[in-house]
């Protein structure tokens, strides 16, 4: 016992479509609109914060630089006017005061010298220092250069590291006083001037407009301003010694520094057999002067651009031996935030605050729509299906929706027409089943109740006849329903088989003789052609004689007298040899692995090519009077297809019209079986 196989059958014909490519499909254009937009955000919202923020640390960066800077400048002038590091302590707090920033001093050998974070738990100061505080040696990117023009290219000395070059303070008043008295001079003659101090406190005047030029036409002299005083020039004789014994190590000749540590005219040099003399060295003429104007009695010695590298050098040196004892030594100089952090942090300026808010406000709103476009799009071809199948829940007349495309909504809009028109065939089809149905049972309990009526009114005998036409009613409503109980069973999966093996050829020949008597009435020959012992399959013999039986009625009913109907059966595809088995052995073997065809063919009028597909649906006739001499109750063909899938097979029908009809069952063959010699290929007539 098995039931009934599932309706494979029914797909047939119909082509799947090939899954879509993900470029094309609606997976595939969402994720490149995803990826799209959020590729646009982030590049957005980047790029404005790389520029704002870049600005803010541009700008916050100057800002510390501009800091540090100040407080590396005020140490630095610290140091140059103070011998110790005493007494820093309240320049530090106060440069960290003003600057939200931490500051630390130390020595070179990292001993505090002043620290601006108090208390116990301060951090620990970053192993780099931020510079090292040395007047002798000044960081020329954070140092902010003197202008009083101390300074030489030369050397790295703060200008403000004057030593023994400071004034007195009575030398410094009475120069400011002659300072005074030129500036009066020259505003009286038209010339604005100013009086300018210098580190070491010495007046000079300076020209508005910085052309000293003007005042030579004057009878203002400022020449009275540059004579040095006695402590400069004691000052000037002792740097000038120690430079000298520098030139001297390198095998030079000494040099002689003017008031502004420049050199120029050599130094005076004695002269033979007068002790104590000195004459200044001539200094050389060009090689193209005129040889009379050369003093040939002086040895000069010759002068090149390495003996000015020299003096300078060895004047910076002597100038850092000179001031070593009047600055404070090398100290190392920690700028910091308070947390210990050597980079500080920086807020955000209000404007670029909004700056980043608005952008990441019109990306937001950018990307919303971009969405809501996106969304609106796929989700209105699902509203329009999600309304449709509500109107086919209401009863209402199913509606197609629009395609939109190939994607997969697309085909989702298709396959729900494809069903909406389906179901409309099968609510057509259900409206005209239960009319047939009615109509059917009808007729035959109409006779029955008129036959009954007339007895009972004594009109009609109950004769044996009568009791005969009564059955014969009772027959048909019988037949109708078995077949509308079988077709039932079949939709429900519930159709009992009891398979076994059937010889085709014996199958047939049974299916003939029942029909023998029918075919004669109606003047048709009925045969059967086979090969013995013919196919052989595995299948329930009584459906199967139903299914066969069924097309053969259905050929004789509509064969006309003196026309033909043919049983046929063979075996095609795999190991098929001839129109039914092999021979091996001396005996015949039916080979498996094939399809066993059973055909039914008629002489008749045909049918129709419009009719042709719906042969095998329900109640469907030709002739649509429904009248019992032209035909049964239209259920013979559907239970036929309903058994024939039953068995795992299918049916078919070809027909050309006025010629006669062809209908075939394919159904899967047994294994391999051996079959007792017979008879070469008969045809019997019956």
């Amino acid at each position: 016992m098995r039931r009934a196989r599932g309706h494979g059958a029914r797909e047939q014909g119909r082509p799947d479509r090939a899954r879509l490519p993900l470029r094309r499909s609606l997976l595939g254009r969402l994720l490149a609109v995803s990826a799209l937009v959020a590729a646009c955000s982030v590049a957005a919202t980047a790029w404005i914060a790389v520029q704002t923020t870049s600005g803010a640390i541009k700008q916050e960066q100057g800002q510390n630089l501009t800091a540090d800077a100040r407080i590396y400048d005020t140490l630095l002038e610290y140091a140059a006017r103070n011998p110790t590091w005493d007494g820093v302590g309240a320049t530090v707090r106060e440069l960290a005061r003003e600057s939200g920033r931490r500051v630390a001093l130390t020595t070179q050998g990292r001993q505090p010298l002043a620290d601006s974070a108090t208390g116990e738990a301060a951090p620990a100061l970053p192993p780099q220092a931020s510079a090292v505080v040395d007047p002798l040696s000044v960081d020329t990117v954070l140092a902010a250069r003197g202008a009083d023009g101390q300074g030489t290219g030369a050397d790295r000395i703060d200008p403000r590291a004057v030593g023994p070059f400071r004034l007195s303070a009575a030398d410094s008043r009475a120069l400011r006083r002659t300072a005074d008295d030129k500036v009066a001079c020259l505003n009286r003659a038209g010339i604005a001037s100013d009086v300018v101090v210098g580190a070491s406190g010495r007046p000079r005047v300076q020209i508005v407009g910085n052309d000293p030029e003007r005042a030579l036409g004057t009878r203002c002299d400022l020449a009275a301003l540059d004579s040095p005083t006695r402590s400069e020039r004691k000052a000037l004789d002792a740097l000038t010694e120690l430079a000298d014994a520098c030139l001297k190590r390198q095998g030079r000749e000494g040099v002689r520094l003017n008031n502004d540590l420049s050199w120029g005219d050599p130094a005076p040099v004695a002269v033979p057999g007068e002790p104590g003399a000195v004459v200044p060295r001539p200094v050389p003429a060009p090689r193209d002067a005129p040889a009379e104007q050369t003093a040939p009695s002086v040895e000069m010695p010759e002068l090149t651009g390495e003996n000015d590298r020299a003096i300078a050098s060895c004047v910076g040196t002597a100038r850092t031996e000179q001031l070593s004892s009047y600055v404070a030594s090398p100290a190392l100089l920690f700028i910091g935030d308070e947390g210990g952090a050597t980079l500080p942090g920086f807020d955000l300026s209000p404007a670029n605050t909004a700056r980043i808010a608005g952008a990441a406000a019109l990306v937001l709103a950018l990307t919303v729509g971009a969405s809501v476009f996106a969304g609106a799009r796929l989700v209105r071809p699902l509203h329009a299906l999600t309304g449709a199948a509500q109107r086919m829940r209401d009863g209402e007349q199913p509606a197609s929706v629009p395609v939109s495309g190939d994607d997969e909504v697309g085909r989702l809009a298709a396959a729900f027409n494809d069903m909406s028109a389906h179901r409309a065939r099968l609510e057509e089809q259900r409206k005209a089943m239960v009319s047939d149905v009615a109509h059917e049972l009808r007729t035959p309990l109409s006779n029955i109740r008129g036959w009954l009526e007339a007895a009972q009114d004594g009109l009609a005998d109950p004769d044996p006849a009568f009791v005969s036409s009564l059955l014969e009613e009772a027959v048909l409503l019988q037949h109708i329903i078995d077949d509308l109980q079988d077709l039932a069973a079949a939709d429900a999966g519930a159709l009992r088989l009891h398979p076994e093996p059937v010889e085709v050829r014996e199958l047939l020949g049974q299916v003939a003789a029942a029909h023998q008597a029918r075919a004669e009435n109606a003047g048709v020959t009925l045969a059967v052609s086979a090969t013995a012992p013919g196919p052989a399959l595995s299948a329930d013999p009584v459906r199967l004689r139903q299914a066969v039986g069924n097309l053969v009625s259905n050929a004789v009913r509509h064969t006309p007298e003196g026309g033909r109907v043919t049983l046929r059966a063979y075996v095609e595809g795999r190991d098929a040899s001839g129109p039914y088995a092999s021979e091996e052995g001396g005996g015949t073997v039916v080979t498996g692995g094939g399809t066993v065809v059973i055909e039914v063919t008629d002489t008749g009028s045909g049918i129709p090519a419009d009719d042709l597909p719906h042969v095998f649906d329900r109640f469907w006739r030709a002739e649509k009077s429904r009248s019992r001499r032209t035909g049964g109750s239209g259920l013979g063909l559907a239970i036929v297809r309903k058994l024939v899938e039953a068995h795992g097979g299918t049916a078919e029908a070809t027909s050309t019209e006025g010629e006669g009809s062809t209908f075939a069952l394919r159904l899967p063959g047994a294994s391999e079986q051996g079959h007792r010699p017979a008879p070469d290929g008969m045809t019997t007539a019956f």
